[in-house]
């Protein structure tokens, strides 16, 4: 049943669905809602994104949209006037939206904050821009030696630029954010999601303590979001929740690890098969070695955990689904995700099936297709962002935004899903239109879909008897009105547990 006109809520939980009059009929009520004819959809799920992160963001400087390096300076330095702090932090900056799109230096960093350590990393998270100070702090030379990543270099000298696992030197210095710092960055990122009708988000890479923090806060009802919460993987990390087992409450649920196979294409870490058509020689690199993901797996395969793994390149995709195809043959419903599956080699498509789940974003298809040609060739660009082959070969596909990368809007997925066009509406037809998915398709990558890829279609993702009764409210019917005006559609109300949690009367501005 795709339509109801009604439903019933107690406890939580939908108790009927259908029309008003059998409900009205069957339920004695206390409290009715006309909605006045506006589309109800189920409560969003956002698939992939950093629900933390996000929060943090929102004290630190903010650096997405910016047009070029002087424009990022001008921030630091007005970010810097305004709050005084310790240790300068940011995200957001991508040299492939800059008229040079070349990588920033330290030089200018250097000499506007010689004594003040800055580190701000770029949109995707795999690179960073870092002055001396900072590398000073971390200890990083031109004599330190890395895997899984670089610390560029000109002329014997360090650019500033740190791509993959050298970031994790300059993070171990940063500050921790105090208790108080978390609580509110994690209740800034909730009053943000809930005013775009997300009622679940799967936080791709969080620690026990703030799993933990996470946890205490919803059972005290200061946190009312629900959260798929996967567990980085830190070898300390990982040996604790196999040893303590899945842990399962109605808002949490901690069943899954997080693990980086590669970079991201945008910083040219995401591993090819064949050199990258714009450097010649260089293929990406691997974050994790293949025989140390490999052995993870099996550990993970034996255990009740799901294993959910970043991979962007066609390379690093062929060893995340064949490592998967091979530990998992024997077994049945273990819905491992692969998040992004960005670049998949026809070799690869052929071995998918309902045992992965491709957790993909597709605001990313619409924010690289100015230069991912560039980046792969016009050869392998045709299995790139290729949602639709995706969904063909698993039947069914999760969708997310990964914020802060991305914005947090769904409509933004959803547009970018299915007209597979910026926010400008460019390109005229879409890009790679084949591959763009239905509205109903993509309705259901973000709500019963996404459910399922985290074991939760029983609770949530539809409006049905028994489930949950998570809800919003739309101003337009995003199933009917034109294209066009899908990323301009606004949420009047959200609901979680049938309770309202978001009015947009009551928008944060």
């Amino acid at each position: 049943m795709p339509r109801a006109e009604a439903f019933a809520v107690k406890d939580g939980k939908f108790i009927g669905v259908g029309t008003s009059e059998v409900l009205k009929k069957t339920y004695s009520f206390s409290d009715s809602l006309n909605a006045e004819g506006k589309t109800i959809i189920p409560g969003i799920i956002d698939a992939h994104c950093h629900f933390y992160g996000l929060g943090l963001q929102q004290q630190k400087v903010d650096l997405t949209g910016t047009t070029s390096y002087e424009d990022v300076i001008s921030r630091i330095v007005a970010f810097q006037k305004e709050k005084n702090v310790s240790f300068i932090t940011g995200r957001g900056w991508d040299q492939n939206d800059w008229e040079l799109q070349e990588f920033p230096t330290k030089e200018k960093l250097d000499s506007l904050f010689p004594d003040t350590p800055v580190a701000v990393t770029r949109v995707d998270g795999h690179a960073m821009l870092v002055n001396q100070k900072a590398l000073d702090l971390a200890k990083i030379t031109v004599e330190t030696k890395v895997s899984g990543g670089e610390i560029l270099q000109k002329d014997g000298q360090l650019t500033g630029i740190l791509i993959d696992n050298p970031m994790e030197l300059v993070e171990a210095v940063f500050p921790a954010p105090t208790r108080e710092e978390q609580i509110a960055a994690l209740q800034e990122a909730e009053a943000i999601n809930f005013s775009y009708g997300l009622t679940t988000v799967d936080d791709a890479g969080l620690s026990p303590e703030v799993i933990s923090l996470i946890d205490s806060l919803q059972k005290s009802e200061a946190l009312k979001i629900r959260m798929y919460a996967m567990v980085s993987n830190v070898p300390e990390y990982v040996d604790q929740y196999l040893a303590d087992g899945v842990y399962k409450t109605e808002r949490l649920n901690v069943s899954s690890f997080k693990v980086y196979a590669d970079g991201a294409l945008g910083s040219r870490g995401a591993v090819l098969k064949e050199a990258y058509t714009d450097k010649e020689n260089h293929f990406g690199a691997m974050v994790i070695g293949v025989a140390e993901f490999k052995k993870l797996a099996k550990t993970i395969a034996d255990s009740d955990f799901q294993m959910n793994t970043h991979a962007i390149g066609d390379s690093a995709n062929a060893v995340v689904m064949n490592t998967y195809y091979e530990v998992l043959k024997d077994k049945s419903d273990r819905r491992w995700r692969v998040e992004h599956a960005q670049v998949v080699a026809p070799t690869e498509f052929e071995i998918l099936n309902d045992n992965l789940v491709m957790s993909v974003q597709p605001t990313h298809a619409t924010s690289d297709m100015y230069w991912a040609d560039e980046r792969l060739g016009e050869e392998r660009i045709k299995g790139a962002y290729a949602y639709k082959k995706l969904l063909e070969k698993t039947g069914k596909i999760a969708l997310g935004t990964d914020y802060p990368v991305e914005n947090v809007s769904p409509f933004y997925t959803f547009y970018a899903a299915v007209a597979r066009k910026d926010l400008k509406q460019y390109p005229e037809g879409g890009f790679q239109k084949q591959d763009a998915l239905s509205r109903e398709e993509t309705l259901k990558g973000m709500t019963i879909w996404a459910a399922y890829s985290n074991f939760e279609e029983l609770e949530k993702g539809s409006i049905e008897v028994n489930k949950l009764a998570d809800f919003v409210i739309l101003e337009e019917n995003i199933m009917g009105i034109d294209e066009d005006r899908i990323p301009n559609v606004k949420v009047i109300k959200t609901y979680i547990g049938g309770e309202m949690v978001y009015e947009k009367s009551n928008a944060k501005k």
